[in-house]
Order: structure tokens, then sequence, then C-alpha cells
């Protein structure tokens, strides 16, 4: 595997079982795209093998100090890069150029050669992306969930503007040729938006104010259920993949266990060994049994009738809940349920509270399968180590 296939591994590993899912905008996605981006200027521009290599380690590792803090995240993210090249063991001064590649990602850093413009391209390559509203909507609310600033769409746009048109600059030549006008096509598109603010300021004076505080409002409560719910299914998927270790591990005892170790035992010089072995069987069994029984989908289907759906008992939103209606009766279901903001929220309540019952009953089954696991190995080697003595 090479070095950098290495690295999007562990970046990706790291990200996923560490980085907060508060970070709308910096993460693995975004880490991926700047690589892409990278490369793509690497096509164009000649850079030897060697000097390609370190700027994409550079850009796979450039954000991962997110994981601990948003500030001077480019320090955090160096002592994690040279971490894994120590380990890869790589070079001293391999290690340190790529150091400087990582630095030379903040933001008001001037690159000083090729390679850093490079990198400093590829980091703010979505300036120009066709995407580009909905990459900066990510950081938005990163920056709102982070606490670090909320911001009036008034505000953001013009931010915005005065970033790309005043602020920034691509470095390479490619960068220049090619993404400087699609640049140019997303400033168009954010003077449009403040233009629009504009009229919308003039033409509602007198209730804006109000509205404002509305929509920041309805945001929040947006961004606090999209929140919970990624949280509850990360909680999830990590209670799945403990579940699945233990599976495999067990799996491979038990496997070990038929095919090495009972075949011996019908032998009379080993009969001290049947009820260890039994032992460590009967431990894995359970811990397959209980492990395979957190990690069992546990849907329930109720029933109910036309006049539940008009007094809003259903939650619409749970498949269990509608698999047995009419597309019709559905479809008009949730054109009430859209208009009706309330009945969306009680909906989403009911959601993440059944979502909670769920891993609780999971990390329950869990802790169990865990605590069987434990005591069977220890009782295992105990009961091999008395079986041995008795000799």
């Amino acid at each position: 595997m090479s070095i950098l296939q290495k690295a999007k591994n562990y970046v990706e590993i790291l990200f996923k079982d560490k980085l907060s899912s508060v970070y709308f905008y910096h993460n693995f996605i975004h880490t991926a795209y700047t690589v892409n981006k990278a490369e793509e200027i690497m096509k164009n521009t000649p850079v030897s093998e060697e000097d390609q290599e370190k700027v994409l380690v550079a850009l796979w590792f450039h954000d991962t100090g997110y994981i601990e803090c948003a500030l001077n995240h480019e320090e955090r993210s160096v002592e994690i890069m040279k971490a894994f090249l120590q380990q890869e063991n790589y070079p001293e001064d391999y290690i340190t150029d790529v150091e400087k590649l990582i630095l030379a990602t903040k933001i008001h850093y001037e690159p000083q050669n090729l390679l850093e413009k490079i990198v400093k391209d590829a980091d703010f390559s979505h300036f120009a992306g066709h995407d580009y509203n909905d990459i900066s909507d990510a950081l938005r609310k990163e920056w709102e969930l982070t606490n670090f600033r909320c911001f009036s769409n008034e505000e953001w746009n013009a931010g915005n503007l005065d970033m790309l048109k005043n602020k920034h600059t691509f470095y390479t030549d490619y960068a220049k040729e090619n993404w400087e006008p699609l640049k140019k096509k997303n400033i168009k598109k954010i003077e449009k938006k403040l233009e629009k603010e504009e009229d919308k300021k003039e033409n509602k004076k007198d209730n804006a104010e109000g509205k404002k505080e509305k929509e920041k409002s309805d945001r929040s409560v947006d961004t606090l259920f999209r929140v919970t719910l990624n949280n509850h299914t990360r909680l999830s998927d990590i209670a799945d993949s403990k579940a699945n270790i233990l599976l495999s591990v067990n799996a491979i005892i038990i496997s070990v266990c038929l095919s090495v170790l009972v075949p011996k035992l019908d032998a009379p010089k080993n009969s001290h060994l049947i009820l260890p072995s039994f032992i460590l069987l009967l431990s894995s069994v359970l811990t397959i049994i209980f492990a395979i029984l957190s990690t069992k989908p546990n849907v329930t289907k109720t029933t109910f009738t036309a006049q539940d759906i008009a007094n809003r008992k259903v939650n619409l939103l749970f498949f269990g809940n509608f698999q047995q209606m009419l597309f019709d009766d559905y479809n008009n279901a949730m054109k009430d349920l859209i208009k009706d903001r309330d009945y969306i929220y009680d909906s989403m309540v009911k959601d993440l509270y059944y979502l909670g019952k769920v891993l609780d009953r999971k990390y329950k089954l869990l802790s169990i399968t865990y605590k069987i696991f434990m005591a069977g190995i220890i009782i295992s080697v105990l009961s091999f180590g008395a079986a041995f003595l008795s000799l």
C-alpha cells in the first residue's frame, strides 16, 4: 500500500472516530476535495513525483488538528502528521518539507514556492466551485455551532464577497487560467444576492427585524435536530461496529477450538482439557448470541385510523407507521405535515425519543456482551491453568 493510500485511510478513520459532527465544512469531504484539486493542478504543472507526494500527504493531514480544536489547528495537524510519518520511517527532511506545506494553509500566509502555491490554491479551490453556495453554507453552520460567530444573510454574503473579491488570489498559473473565471462567476452570484437582500430590506423595512430573529431561531432549532440525529446515528454505528468486532473475534475462537482443540479431547491424556474447552466455547457462543441481539433490528409496526392521522397522533416520518398507508393518503398527510412547523417538530421529537430507546437497548446488550466475553476469557484461562497444574 502506498503512503498516500495509508494517509487517506488513517485520516478517514481519524475523522470518523474523533471529529465532532458540528464540523460541517472542515471534515473528510473537504480534505478529499482539496487532494483532488491538488492532483488536478499537478497534472498540468511540472512537479516531481516526490514533491507531488509531499503535497498530497500535507493536504491529507492539513485539517486533522480540528479533532481537538479549531484554534491553531495547523500546528496540531503537523504533530499528527509527524507521528504518522515517523511510524512509517520517513526521514526528518521529508517530514520537515511536509510540515512547511501544512503551515502554508494558514489563511494569511503568502506562499514562497511552487509547492506552497499548489497547496494554497487547492485549499481554497472551492471559491471556484459550482457548488460554492452549498460549501459556504456548510462553513456558516460550522461557525455557528462552534460558537465562532452567527451571521445574518447580509453579513455573510458581504463577508464572502469581500473575501473573494479583495482578500483572496490564486497563485498557480493553472488556477489563474482555469479557476479565476469561475470564481468571478461566484462573485457575481454573491453580488446579486446582496442586491436582493437590499431590495427586501427596503420593501419590508417594518417587519424585517422580526423576520430575521425568526429565521435565526428556526435555523437554530433545525440545527439542533440535525446534530442530535447525527449523534444518535453515529452512536448506533459505533455500537454495531463494536458488536461486529466481538462477533468476528469469537467466531475465530470457536473455529480454532473446533478445528484444533476439540479433535484432541477424545484422547485420555487430554481429558483434563474438556472442562476448560467447554467453558471457552460456551462463553464465545453466549458472546455471539448477545452481540447478534444488540445489532438485531427491532422495528415496531403499528396500525392506526384515519382519525389518528387527522388528530396528528401518527409519526409520518417513521416507515413502521406509514408502510401500510396508500400513497394518496400518505401524500396528503405529508402535505399537512409540511405546512405545520409544530407538527414537524413533534414528529422529529418522537423520532429522536424512540431512537434513544433503541440506543439504550443496544448499549445495554453490548455491555452484557463485553462482560460475558471478559468473564469467559478470564475463567477459561484460569481453567486451563488449573487443568495443567493438576497433572
